[in-house]
Order: C-alpha cells, then structure tokens, then sequence
C-alpha cells in the first residue's frame, strides 16, 4: 500500500491561542491515527503568530503522549539553529518515552526571518554551510558518540534521520548520506522533479537504507463539493499573501473575493506556490493524488491542510485517507 503521512503547523487562527491550536494538533494526531497514517510530523518555525510548533520537540511529545502508535516526527527541525548535541538529547528523549515512534527530519534554513535567525543563532552566522558536518555529528550522537561525548537520551537509540529540501542541494546530501529525502513541494515546487531524479540517480546505499526512499508533500483541501475546497485553498493562499508582505498573523478566515485584498500578481504569486495542492471534492482530490504519484513515484505521501476551521481540516485529512487506503504503490 501507498504510505501516507501528515504535516500540521498547529495553526494559531485569528481569536485563538496557541493553547488551541496545540490542543487541536492533538485531536488531529488521533484522528490521523485511526485513519491510517502512518507519520504526524511537525514543523519548527520562529517568530510566527499563526504557527505554534516553534518547540517541536515539546509539542511532538504532547501529541505522542495523546496517541498510541502513530509514529512522530519533526519536518523538520531546522538543524543550524541548534548544536546537533541539544537535538540529539531532545529527541533522543522522545525515543526513550516513545520507543520505535520516533522520525527526525532536518533542514538547512532558519524557519524565520533574518532578524529572528540572529536571536536564535547570534554569531552564529557559518551555521547553514556546516550543515552536512552537523547532520553527520547527529547521526553519530544515535549512534557511538562523537569526539568522546556521548547524548543522554540518545546514545546508541538510532533514531531515524531525515533530510527535508526544497532544492538541489539537500537531495544530493540525503543521496550522498544514504539518508530518506522529504521534498516540500506544498510550498516551494519548482525543483521537484529534478531534485527526486537527482536523489535517486546519485544515491549511495547505506546499511540503514540500502535503497532510496523519497516522499514529497502536497496540500490537500477536500471537502463535499470543489466550491468548498476551494474555500478552504483560499484562506491558505490569503496567508501566503500577507506573508509575502509581511504581515504574517494568526490564520483568518477566507475572504469571498481574492481580488478584494490582493492584487492579480499575488494572487498568480500564491497560486505558484501553492500549485501542488489537490482540492475539492472527493472526486477532484482523487484525481490530482492519483496523478501526482504516477508523475513522481514517491515512496510516502506527505499531506498538509493549513486552514482556519479545525473540524474542515480533519475531513479534509479524512476524506484523503479513505482515497489513499485503496491506492496500491508503483
């Protein structure tokens, strides 16, 4: 069977509190959880009013604490705002409560803006070129240890790691580490299929992966009719507007009328971005997944909903998994 997981920003919508929107992350890991999901991953973002899973390793540990089985993951942690021995430790705890549920998945960028990337990293500014050393320094903390230090939680757990991009580069390094690859495709398309046929062609085997293993994110916003799922599309699209201006907030309600708060460049701009997104009805999603895994031939499926009304997200995520449970692998 096709696997499939979820990515929630545990949205913070406009009148809501992080509290909320934390508590809603945990209601929707359990619904994924009888759903068939196979991963929740989280992602870690800095300075964002609209997004409460800056502490990733914190708030993963809440929604585990809540479910049973589901695997939990961070897509990802941004590794070069942090010393690759704190996240050793942070998730090597997770690993110790959660046995056998834990993913790790790493970036290069900060998450944030340039003035939030310095509180976070100071002087720090040789972090985003070190990052092949520090995801190898990681691995070693999972492993024996690195330079006589040993990660407590963490050493000797073997946590799985990940690598997250958006272009060339981190498929290359996943290639070259022998390392799973997550291509973020919901928001940043463009490189895609380059970077999935450049990850395949030049991977090195390792013992923990033997063979490539890729995954590649879509938006999904499904609903009873395409005019719903649109709705649903469209308050996203109105975040990635204002965000592009910014004037990032908590997450508001979709407004009727795109033109009414944008002008047709932004709204071209955040249809771009948001071109990988199956929207609709149940019909129409299925469709777009159907034709998106012939075109790619991913290995996992990673599926988003960022969108204001809770209870639509969890039937958006609910109707794609009544369509992937039948949809068999390439």
């Amino acid at each position: 069977m096709q696997a499939f997981s979820l990515l929630d920003l545990a949205p913070i919508t406009a009148g809501s509190t992080a509290r909320e929107a934390l508590l809603n992350a945990s209601d929707l890991a359990r619904h994924a959880e009888q759903q068939g999901y196979k991963r929740y991953w989280m992602a870690e973002h800095h300075n964002s009013t609209g997004i409460a899973s800056a502490a990733t390793a914190v708030a993963l540990g809440f929604v585990a604490a809540s479910t049973n089985s589901i695997r939990i993951g961070a897509a990802g942690v941004m590794l070069p705002n942090h010393s690759p021995l704190v996240i050793a430790e942070q998730f090597g705890t997770l690993e110790s409560l959660y046995p056998g549920r834990v993913d790790l998945g790493l970036g290069r960028a900060p998450g944030t803006d340039g003035k939030t990337s310095f509180a976070l990293r100071r002087e720090n500014f040789a972090a985003d070129s070190r990052f092949p050393q520090d995801v190898q320094e990681l691995q070693a903390y999972f492993h024996a240890g690195h330079n006589g230090i040993k990660a407590v939680p963490g050493h000797g757990l073997q946590v799985p790691l990940w690598i997250l991009g958006s272009s060339l580069f981190g498929a290359q390094l996943a290639a070259q580490l022998g390392l799973p690859y997550l291509f973020a495709s919901h928001f940043a398309p463009d490189a895609l299929d380059q970077a999935l046929h450049v990850y395949r062609q030049s991977y090195q085997p390792s013992a923990a992966h033997p063979k490539p293993y890729a995954g590649a994110a879509i938006n999904v916003f499904a609903a009873a009719t395409d005019a719903e799922g649109e709705r649903l599309k469209r308050g996203m699209m109105q975040g990635f507007i204002y965000l592009r201006r910014g004037q990032a907030g908590p997450l508001q309600a979709p407004v009727e009328d795109l033109r009414d708060i944008a002008s047709a460049q932004e709204i071209a701009m955040a249809e771009q971005v948001l071109c990988e997104s199956a929207v609709g009805s149940r019909e129409s999603v299925k469709a777009f997944i159907e034709r998106f895994l012939e075109r790619t031939q991913v290995d996992e499926l990673i599926l988003t909903c960022h969108a204001h009304d809770h209870a639509a997200r969890v039937r958006s995520f609910g109707i794609a998994a009544e369509i992937l449970g039948p949809i068999k692998c390439k």
